[in-house]
């Protein structure tokens, strides 16, 4: 298990700096210090291997999302913690990953879509229902289109043709993107305790 664990961890990686394709079994097994051999002992072939680590990698960003609203003291702080959360976990992210996992692993592309399309759906539903209760959202929201349009505003960061790896940093494009949707989100309350949420951690 360990042995697994530790070429999940070294593939995502080398995944999440350069892409997909860009990233072969040899490359992965010479730096893990094994054979090819002792590689495919635990996963048969490349796409194995990534499917593998994409189930990895979601488990912990659903996890980690269940916790964002544990901490949080309302629906705004949610999506404050997450805008942060986002921009540190995406700053280092090649956005080719993902269009690489499209065109050339499409079950691994297949739990990223339940992943956005159910578990965040639900997930930025139920903030909306949130926010709205406390009055930090406006009553007139249309919470199922704005919840379509939320999960298509996420994808735009990954547009390499729009938004250049080289002049943009995924994680911080993100961000703002996000923190855009939020304000839109907001009545005058929300705005105010979306900005002390800003001014508290600059302080």
């Amino acid at each position: 298990m360990e042995i697994n664990n530790r070429i999940l961890a070294f593939a995502e990686s080398l995944f999440m700096q350069r892409g997909i394709r860009a990233v072969s079994m040899d490359e992965i097994a010479v730096g893990l210090g094994m054979s090819k051999k002792t590689l495919y002992q635990y996963f048969a072939e490349k796409d194995e291997l990534v499917d593998a680590v994409v189930a990895e990698h979601l488990s912990r960003l659903q996890a980690d999302a269940r916790q964002w609203r544990d901490q949080a003291q309302d629906a705004v702080h949610e999506m404050f913690i997450a805008m942060e959360q986002i921009q540190l976990h995406l700053s280092n992210m090649n956005p080719i990953l993902l269009h690489d996992m499209q065109k050339f692993h499409p079950r691994a592309y297949q739990r990223f879509r339940e992943h956005k399309d159910i578990f965040l759906f639900e997930l930025i539903r139920s903030n909306m229902k949130w926010g709205i209760t406390e009055g930090l959202y406006r009553l007139d929201l249309d919470m199922d289109a704005l919840c379509r349009y939320r999960l298509a505003s996420m994808m735009i960061p990954f547009n390499t043709e729009l938004f250049p790896p080289q002049q943009y940093n995924l994680g911080k494009l993100s961000q703002e993107i996000l923190q855009h949707f939020v304000f839109g989100l907001a009545t005058e309350k929300g705005h105010k305790r979306l900005m002390n949420y800003y001014e508290n951690k600059s302080a």
